[in-house]
């Protein structure tokens, strides 16, 4: 089916280098046999921007959304007329200290700057990250209280008077990143994840929590009224510079599209830039929340599919989610004889493995990209690498430009993710069983619960 018009995005930065994106994604999506498949279609003029105090009544939201599958009902502080043209109050889940459980709290969003969205958030995606960060296993020193999230679903609230490309009732996400210094050479090229701008206390980009709003006088927020610390997406409402929210196509469901602006991007990235094609043999290792969206873009991209996991009890799964073929890492014999015949190897495992032996899966000129972060470091046989000409590399996220590519092809393809929907109230039990990977495949917070 075609997909419906959307109006143009364009980010606020320069645009990205030459690299021909557009001709690898045509390559890799086998599906796009005429215009209406691939979603092109003519422009479509876009609104006149709207005032920072018209945030939407009831009566207008209904309107918006009537043509949607995805309704929503607003809470009362963002159905306030003139709601976001002041700080906003809104309802979180919060870390108050490191190490702490999540309980309720409530913490104040900036008002609407011109260039601003701001967003009714309908859903959060728990990624391990957020774990990670709110205990102070990468790092120490965490700015608490700490709302984490890094994957928001949600629909327009209010726009700033600058703002041409959203509009309220349009369905949008966040990821990672909510600001950056803008003019760094990463950022020129569209790769603001590798931003080293020279910010106040601090380069880098602004990161969607636990972050300073105020490295950069464009990104900056009054201290007195908000901390001027991000917070993330386990929250009623956030506001972000519209160059750093992207659309969600409408076809998809936004609760399994949530996880797509981290787990998402997170693996399609990788395939993308070290140029997985269609005649590939493509081992995915480790099955979760990373691992079962690198299936479903690889089998999407025309490459044949390898799931490679300990035991065996994920392999019915596997299958499911599209793969061809299984490997049991575990099994010496069956690891030898997949030895030499993989093209790329996407190492989604955090925990300590043996990366050596994920080499020797690699033929000559193969490619093996780390997206997992294991607690210690890695050691690597150059041997391993130098004999066969293999490539070992990392991957971070993506910049907002190739996520919004990455959301435009899940479009096309249909593809979301595996969710478990949770209430805001479970999301301590929630971590504790991501850490024992009990979840199939990723844990989406339901924000009307908060």
């Amino acid at each position: 089916k075609t997909e419906p018009q959307r109006r143009p995005v364009a980010p606020i930065l320069t645009q990205p280098d030459s690299t021909p994106t557009d001709v690898i994604m045509s390559a890799l999506d086998t599906n796009s046999t005429s215009a209406a498949a691939t979603g092109a279609s003519a422009s479509v003029s876009p609104p006149s921007p709207s005032s920072a105090l018209d945030a939407p009544t009831a009566e207008t939201e209904a309107e918006v959304c009537g043509q949607s599958v995805h309704s929503f009902t607003p809470t009362s502080n963002i159905n306030t007329p003139g709601a976001f043209a002041k700080p906003t109050r809104c309802k979180c889940m919060a870390a108050l200290s490191e190490g702490g459980a999540l309980e309720p709290f409530t913490i104040t969003r900036r008002a609407l700057k011109p260039t601003d969205v701001a967003i009714q958030i309908k859903y959060a995606g728990v990624c391990h990250s957020d774990i990670h960060q709110a205990r102070g296993e990468w790092s120490k020193g965490g700015v608490f209280p700490m709302v984490t999230g890094h994957e928001i679903g949600g629909v327009v609230a209010a726009v700033g008077e600058a703002v041409t490309t959203f509009a309220v009732g349009d369905l949008v996400g966040v990821g990672c990143m909510v600001d950056s210094c803008r003019s760094c050479k990463y950022c020129q090229r569209g790769l603001e994840q590798y931003c080293k701008g020279k910010g106040n206390g601090g380069g880098g980009g602004v990161f969607t929590y636990g972050d300073s709003t105020n490295k950069y006088k464009h990104s900056s927020e009054d201290v007195e009224v908000t901390n001027a610390v991000t917070y993330g997406g386990y929250s009623e409402s956030i506001v972000v510079n519209h160059g750093f929210v992207c659309h969600i196509p409408s076809n998809l469901d936004l609760a399994a599209a949530t996880p797509l602006l981290c787990a998402g991007i997170t693996t399609y990235s990788p395939l993308i830039h070290y140029g997985l094609r269609p005649h590939h043999k493509l081992a995915v290792v480790g099955l979760g929340g990373l691992g079962h969206m690198g299936v479903k873009f690889g089998v999407a991209m025309g490459a044949e599919v390898t799931v490679v996991s300990r035991g065996t009890a994920k392999q019915e799964d596997s299958v499911r989610l599209g793969a061809h073929h299984f490997l049991d890492s575990t099994n010496k014999e069956a690891m030898a004889a997949a030895a030499d015949s993989f093209d790329f190897v996407l190492d989604t495992v955090a925990a300590n493995h043996d990366v050596s032996a994920l080499l020797d899966l690699l033929t000559v000129d193969g490619k093996m990209v780390m997206v997992g972060i294991p607690p210690d470091a890695v050691p690597i046989s150059a041997f391993r690498l130098i004999m066969g000409r293999k490539t070992l590399a990392g991957s971070l996220i993506g910049g907002i430009q190739e996520t919004r590519e990455m959301l435009e092809f899940c479009g096309r393809h249909n593809i979301t993710c595996d969710i478990e929907m949770i209430r805001a109230d479970e999301v301590n039990e929630a971590w504790e069983r991501a850490i024992s990977s009990d979840v199939k495949y990723r844990f989406v917070i339901d924000a009307a619960t908060l």
